[in-house]
């Protein structure tokens, strides 16, 4: 690299970052793909997963240049290691800021090579979250009579583009592969959301509780791709129940708050939205302090209020490309098959709930 260069490419990127930066806030992507070994120690056989998604996968953090190591697709990737006692390659495939049909169109359809591999044998995949923050962004906005039009034009994208990348996956991986997954939404700044909105319903005439608006249709979408992997073969992970709900039995109705919020596979959605947005409603909580007892909670919410917290530090991801690495697992068994750190972060406790499904043979 010449030294004119440099001294160019110091020049640019500033501004550079700056111009990112701003298309990630309204919404544009940034295509944030990592593959990252967990190289195991006395074993040369190494297997896949493949993660097709968006800013969650991506394990985005503000940056344009890099990404969480360890978002939940390598978490469980690690998982999968110790329980097989082989490598597992995890290939994160993502668009932070992308739609859902941004996702089936350009990651899951575009990228299928990736699943098509001999070495898959988990293929997963997220999306809808940001179909859903443009459309509370864009409900939040408005003033005058009220229109619920893109929150359910939402949800319909929603259900449309899941089924058909459950249908694409189902058609295109690898026959070997031992577990298809989707992992749901939990819901991001939903103590935030509890105000009141700047425009008026048409039939009562007054404003509308932001969260009372958006929790029904978040219930729905999350219903859907759990009823929806019931339906098509693959697995749900509950991220919704696993994040919104504490770890102990808060209202005394002899659940877990966590195991009370789940998806019940079969059950109607009529029931599921009703359990959701009535019947335990109250112990829903926001997921900046996610309560693992009664008096010890965590973050699972970086300061965004959007994005999975993550520890394991970061590699190269965004605007000059994504890395290809590896490195030793951080724990090599799992008691219980949980890790010490399973319920202290965000990406931690998502990949653990990607883990609880794993085959226990490749």
């Amino acid at each position: 690299m010449t030294s004119r260069f440099r001294a160019v490419l110091r020049a640019l990127l500033p501004a550079m970052a700056v111009a990112l930066l701003g298309a990630q806030a309204s919404a544009s992507t940034l295509t944030q793909n990592v593959s990252w070994t967990i190289d195991r120690a006395g074993t040369s056989t190494k297997y896949r997963i493949v993660a097709y998604g968006d800013s969650i996968y991506a394990g985005y953090n503000g940056s344009v240049l890099n990404a969480a190591k360890y978002a939940a697709p390598t978490v469980d990737a690690e998982y999968l290691s110790a329980k097989w006692g082989t490598d597992i390659e995890s290939i994160r495939r993502a668009k932070s800021g992308a739609v859902a049909s941004d996702i089936y169109n350009n990651k899951i359809v575009a990228e299928r090579s990736y699943m098509q591999a001999s070495s898959t044998r988990v293929v997963s995949f997220e999306m809808c979250g940001n179909d859903g923050l443009q459309a509370r962004s864009s409900f939040k906005s408005q003033s005058g009579t009220c229109s619920y039009a893109g929150l359910e034009t939402a949800l319909a994208n929603c259900k449309t583009y899941v089924a058909a990348s459950m249908d694409y996956i189902n058609a295109n991986a690898y026959a070997g592969t031992k577990l298809k997954i989707i992992a749901n939404l939990y819901y991001p700044g939903y103590a935030a959301d509890n105000v009141q909105s700047t425009c008026r319903d048409a039939g009562t005439g007054a404003t509308v509780n932001v969260q009372g608006a958006l929790l029904p249709r978040i219930a729905k979408m999350n219903y859907w791709m759990c009823e929806y992997a019931r339906q098509k073969g693959f697995q749900c992970a509950d991220n919704f129940a696993q994040y919104m709900g504490a770890d102990h039995d808060s209202n005394g109705d002899g659940q877990i708050d966590s195991d009370a919020l789940r998806y019940v596979a079969g059950e109607s959605e009529a029931s599921y939205v009703t359990r959701i947005t009535s019947t335990l409603r109250s112990t829903i909580r926001d997921a900046n302090t996610h309560f693992v007892s009664a008096s010890s909670s965590y973050d699972y919410i970086q300061s965004d209020d959007t994005h999975p917290t993550y520890t394991g530090g970061t590699v190269s991801a965004g605007l000059f490309g994504g890395t290809t690495g590896s490195g030793a697992p951080r724990y090599t068994t799992f008691t219980g098959g949980k890790s010490p750190i399973w319920n202290r972060l965000g990406h931690e406790r998502m990949g653990w709930a990607l883990s609880v499904s794993n085959p226990v043979a490749p």
